[in-house]
């Protein structure tokens, strides 16, 4: 799936999840700008590495929560590459916390990370994609989002994430006649930090038929479809990357 000649934003791209899309797509051949938050360091690694691959990138400092700094974020990109066709919505803080114990100010805050930063991004980045009638937005749910499925103690997290799924799916029904697509990734538990033997064991056992929690590049290998020309008739759609967890 080659990506030559196209620009991807990546939000959140200084680690985990967001660092190994953005590499996925530096491979495939895209030049990628790399959107943090505070991970200065991080994301110029990240950089380092897309540029090690073969491709350009830029490591570019926005919080993806204020419309004013994400379409400076826009302008930004299509001044350095000249252009945007794919962008990747991966920021979304989590938390565990009851409704009891949150106050508007923490459940708001984890809202507008998981769904008011979808809005900003995609907003500002769909000028760029009709203009050029081609455009893909793939955004990232979470396991089980297009269900609205509940969980204690991460009512936030979850209805911004079924929020995610709704809008994705309204915007693709807008966008369609633009050539742009817009799909959504939804992944489960992330095997990305160390694990004992019985703490992988446990997981696997409870959760995953397949037998291993999920890792970022099997993420970043649903997103990187999402975003390639063979995907031009997939739009509105939810991928749950996790291996037949809640089937």
């Amino acid at each position: 799936m080659s990506l030559r000649n196209r620009v991807a934003l990546v939000t959140g791209a200084s680690r985990g999840i967001g660092k190994e899309i953005a590499l996925a797509l530096a491979r495939a051949g895209a030049r990628v700008a790399v959107a943090y938050r505070t991970d200065r360091m991080g994301a110029q690694k990240v950089v380092s590495a897309i540029q090690a691959c073969g491709a350009a990138g830029a490591a570019m400092p926005t919080d993806v929560t204020d419309e004013a700094q994400v379409r400076d974020l826009i302008a930004s990109v299509v001044r350095e590459f000249g252009r945007l066709d794919i962008l990747v919505n991966n920021v979304g803080e989590f938390e565990w916390k009851s409704v009891y114990d949150s106050t508007f100010e923490e459940w708001h805050a984890l809202v507008a990370s998981n769904l008011f930063s979808v809005f900003h991004t995609s907003k500002h980045a769909l000028p760029a994609m009709r203009g050029q009638r081609w455009g893909r937005i793939v955004n990232l749910g979470s396991v089980g989002a297009e269900r609205a499925f509940g969980q204690a103690k991460i009512s936030a997290y979850s209805a911004a994430k079924s929020g995610v799924v709704a809008f994705s799916r309204s915007l693709a029904l807008e966008e369609a006649r633009y050539g742009i697509t817009v799909n959504v990734v939804n992944p489960a538990v992330m095997d990305d930090r160390e694990l004992t033997r019985e703490e992988a064991l446990r997981l696997s056992d409870a959760r995953f038929p397949v037998g291993r929690p999920a890792t970022p590049e099997d993420v970043a290998d649903a997103v990187l479809f999402f975003a390639s020309e063979e995907a031009s008739f997939v739009t509105g759609q939810v991928l749950n990357v996790s291996g037949g967890w809640m089937l």
